[in-house]
């Protein structure tokens, strides 16, 4: 499995830093910079760094002011431009990088307006492995060609938008259209109509819309022959999920979840139930981040038995 742009991923993250903490971390250690998977930033607590599953501190002191220059740099100096962001409680920066946030909440009709007074950041960094689905595809593609609707599943943190990413970049370097509903901007990282990830020669992607919209939307304006979506679950993902299987377009989308029992308890457990859904993975970081630990195919049936799937 080969790769790339490891260091680029992280470099991008890096020119974000204020002068002083980018060259504090340009000092570490090759293999763990390059590896990093998480930068934890807490006020009044020493930075954190997790690499290769393994945390390491540095004893650089994160206070107010440094912590609100690291978020207006990530900001791009542009609060009001990520405001619907923040108040999910992460902003997307260039790369694909998801940064969390916490902070004091700030509600208006009873939801969250925005959160100020950040006193956590926790910025993930989003990498690109190429050939990370050479193994999957073989489980996704039927003997005629077709394609499994696809549900790929996983706690937090064990590799399933890098496997989706390849698995876009597979299937369109086999002849397949592919629409990508990039409603957090993670899966191509796109900055200015330019992708951060090679996803294939085929394929067409809509950033940062609502899945329930941007599905459809791809459907009447791009007729792919599969559409690819990250993070599904709200119950207004089954209506647009409905709408793809009835116009012949193949989905690939992932979920939160560590068991099958989790998936058929989310907001989408009734397509699951009905057999939407005929390829089931699920991955973990044992031994490595990204594992298949097993894989469920079903046909669509009545029942919600899940004695009726057939396991691989």
């Amino acid at each position: 499995m080969e790769v790339l742009h490891m260091e680029k991923n992280i470099e991008s993250i890096l020119i974000k830093m204020p002068q002083d903490l980018e060259k504090t971390f340009r000092a570490l250690p090759d293999a763990i910079i390059n590896n990093a998977e998480e930068f934890r930033f807490r006020i009044g607590q020493p930075i954190s760094i997790l690499s290769k599953n393994e945390e390491y501190h540095i004893s650089y002191a994160v206070d107010y002011e440094m912590l609100n220059n690291l978020i207006n740099r990530m900001l791009n100096y542009s609060f009001y431009a990520y405001e619907t962001e923040l108040a999910n409680g992460y902003i997307t920066i260039e790369g694909g990088h998801r940064a969390g946030v916490c902070g004091k909440v700030v509600l208006e009709k009873g939801t969250v307006k925005l959160i100020k007074d950040i006193s956590s950041l926790n910025i993930r960094c989003s990498r690109e492995i190429i050939g990370a689905s050479d193994e999957c595809i073989k489980s996704i593609l039927k003997p005629d060609g077709s394609v499994h609707n696809t549900l790929i599943v996983s706690p937090p943190k064990c590799g399933k938008t890098t496997l989706l990413r390849d698995l876009i970049r597979n299937l369109s370097c086999k002849g397949y259209r592919v629409g990508v509903c990039d409603e957090r901007s993670e899966i191509a990282g796109s900055y200015r109509g330019n992708t951060s990830y090679d996803l294939g020669p085929r394929t067409d992607i809509l950033d940062g819309c609502p899945k329930e919209q941007g599905i459809i939307m791809l459907i009447r304006a791009m007729s792919p022959n599969i559409i690819a979506t990250d993070e599904i679950g709200k119950s207004a993902d089954i209506y647009a999920i409905e709408t793809a299987m009835c116009a012949g377009v193949n989905l690939i989308t992932t979920i939160h979840g560590n068991s099958y029992e989790d998936v058929l308890n989310s907001a989408i457990g009734s397509l699951v139930k009905r057999g939407i859904f005929s390829c089931i993975i699920f991955l973990s970081n044992i031994p490595t981040t990204g594992s298949i630990r097993e894989i469920i195919y079903s046909s669509p049936h009545k029942s919600g038995n899940e004695n009726d799937n057939d396991f691989m």
